[in-house]
Parts: structure tokens; sequence; C-alpha cells
């Protein structure tokens, strides 16, 4: 079949020779791509890796897949054929796929995996399995993903989406389950405020997700003005460009002001830039008692915190880290109830391409035009 194979660092490849997938556990199926969107994390891949990908030579820690493997993990598709213990979907059902791997995958590839027996660790143990030590995912690592004709993959990673839900929308319900994830567990109330740092992919995704849980004001602070708009088109409440103020103390200041009528500042704080100023203004724009969350992926590197600038106020801060099963269900639910609007999600998609296009009109337009686009999808 064709594919897109991340091979290392700056060397993606389409192929039309990628080995089809099989199903060799009973409760695995297969599904026929509809499509399946370029993320952040794969472009880091591309620029930066191997990050989620096994190093040269080495084998993921979970299956022992090496690469080259097709990459894509944001996907809707339709089932094609599935194993005999599958009970969830029939062929012929419209689903996406919860990407991650955890401990309980590893039955999947039993073949020439000398991880097979590793003890099953503590956080899928509590059900945590989206912070499981060993964490991969589908197209990122463990094993071929979706920017490809088929995947096959395991029945519990598997949610069916009604046939009124468009396949291209669908496809968004993967970015969508991690903003709603950090809204899910930071405890938000139904009318509560929020500051939203950074308006790329996730940021916006985040928007819609606080929309799903029914927010009260939504402020989003982002220094492009393009992606300002963009939030502005979502249904921000406000938007806030960081770079007017010469100090940080005075945007910061401002910022409060717009939490709401007393500018006691925000209960939520969602920090999507991962960068040294978001995360000191996630915590100093919230009102006593708040709650920041961290969505970004960081470098491997430090940042200055003063514990008092929780202490004082008895703020919080915590991180969230992908999705559930759970959270994709619960998003499906969303669009389908119209608390996350289907047509503000069309205005995600920014273009729509061939598999065979992936690198020139998907990797390298997001690189050299980023502000320009919010998701690309690609079809097979």
């Amino acid at each position: 079949m064709r594919g897109v194979l991340f091979y290392g660092r700056n060397d993606i490849r389409f192929s039309d020779d990628v080995q089809e997938p099989e199903i060799k556990v009973e409760d695995e199926l297969i599904v026929d791509i509809a499509w399946c969107g370029i993320c952040g994390s794969d472009l880091h891949e591309y620029l930066d890796g191997p990050i989620f990908f096994p190093k040269e030579g080495k084998g993921h820690e979970l299956s022992n897949w090496k690469s080259p493997q097709c990459m894509g993990h944001e996907f809707s598709g339709i089932v094609k054929k599935v194993g005999p213990k599958v009970t969830k979907v029939k062929p012929g059902d419209h689903v996406v796929v919860e990407a991650t791997s955890h401990c309980s995958d590893r039955k999947r590839f039993q073949r020439n995996n000398p991880r097979i027996n590793t003890a099953v660790c503590s956080a899928c143990k509590m059900g945590s399995t989206n912070i499981c030590h060993y964490l991969g995912f589908c197209g990122l690592g463990v094993h071929d993903g979706a920017l490809s004709e088929r995947v096959s993959v395991s029945e519990e990673h598997v949610v069916r989406i009604p046939k009124s839900l468009p396949l291209d929308i669908a496809a968004l319900v993967e970015p969508l389950s991690v903003a709603w994830h950090a809204v899910r567990i930071s405890r938000f109330q139904e009318g509560d405020n929020a500051l939203v740092l950074g308006a790329g992919p996730i940021g916006l995704a985040t928007i819609l997700a606080l929309q799903g849980h029914k927010a009260g004001r939504i402020v989003v602070s982002e220094p492009a003005k393009i992606r300002r708009d963009q939030a502005e088109k979502l249904g921000a409440s406000s938007v806030f460009n960081p770079m007017d103020y010469s100090s940080f103390d005075e945007g910061v200041g401002v910022l409060k002001s717009l939490s709401d009528e007393k500018g006691a500042g925000f209960k939520f704080s969602y920090d999507a830039s991962g960068v040294p100023s978001t995360f000191k203004t996630s915590i100093d724009a919230l009102g006593p008692n708040g709650m920041a969350v961290n969505i970004a992926i960081w470098p491997d590197k430090p940042v200055n915190f003063k514990p008092m600038d929780v202490t004082l106020e008895e703020k919080f801060y915590t991180g969230s880290m992908c999705y559930t099963v759970q959270d994709f269900e619960e998003v499906i639910d969303a669009i389908d109830k119209g608390l996350i609007d289907i047509e503000k999600c069309k205005q995600l998609i920014t273009a729509k391409i061939k598999l065979e296009d992936t690198v020139e009109k998907g990797f390298l337009e997001l690189i050299n035009n980023k502000d320009v686009h919010i998701k690309i999808l690609v079809s097979p």
C-alpha cells in the first residue's frame, strides 16, 4: 500500500511499497483511512527527531518496532475487517482511534519482542493509561500510523462515531481530545472563566473544549495577529497581545483586568505555548485558588519558579498529558449535542491534500507558513 515513512531527522518519504497491516491478535481490526491530520508532534519528529520514534537501530519499548514506520496519529476511517473477538464495531462502521499505546498493548507485539513480559507500570495499574511509563503512539514509533491507506489497531482504542459526523471533522477529534482532557482534569465548572495562552492548533482547540464545557469568559493571549483573529472567529470573548506592553507586570495587570468585571484574575489558565513567559503568566494571571494547567510539550530545560507565587494565594499548577478513550467519547458527544460547534470545527481545517503530497504540501508548508495554517488534513 501507499504510506509516508519516518526514517529520521529531516528524512520522511512517500512510498507505494509499504507492507499491508494484518490482524495478528484476535481483538484487532483494520481501518481504511479517510483523513489524517499532521500534528505539531509530527513536525517536531521531522525537525528534531527521533523523539517519540525509537533511535536508529533500536526498537520501541512496547512493540520492539523499528523505523522506518508510517507516521500519522490524528485520524478517522471506516472499519474494513475485524478480528474474531472484536465486539464494539463491525465492517462499515465509521470510527476514530485514541492513538496512545501503553502496557496492555504489548500483547499485540509478541513476535521478537524481548519486552513482552515486562511488568505493568504503576500508572496503568491505576487506570491512568495516558501517563503509562512506556507511553507511545500509533504513528509515532510504536507501530505504523495513518499517513497511509490502512492501519491495524486494537479494539480498546477504537471509538465509533455517528455517520452524521463528517469524516474530515472526525479527524479533529484527536487534537480536540488533547484540549478536552486538560479542561476535564482541571475540574472546570460551567460558567467559570479561563485564560488560554497561545493560539496555535491546541490553543484554538482549547477554546472549543472550553465552550463544550459551557465556559463563561474565555480570554486568549497570543502575540501573532493572525492567530488572535482566528481565536476571535472561534468565539473567544477577548484577545490580548502581550507584546503591546513595555513590562511583563504591566501586561499581566491588564490581562487580569479582562478576567471578569472585578479584574480579580482567572479561575483557570491553560498554557498551550510552553515558553518561560507563558509559564509565569499562567500562574500570575490567576485569582486566589486558581488552577494553571500546562498542555504544552516543553524542551528538557528548567524554568525559574518562585514557590511563593502559588503559596500566597493557594494557587494550583498541574500538567495534562494527551487523552484517554473517555475524552474521545465526550468530544464526540459534545459535537453531537452542539456544545462544540461543527461549523467552528471546520474553521480549523486550512488545507486538504493527497497522501502523495504529504511532504511538500503538508510538512514543509506547515513549517514555512505555520501562521497561515491550523490543521492540514491528508487523504489517501
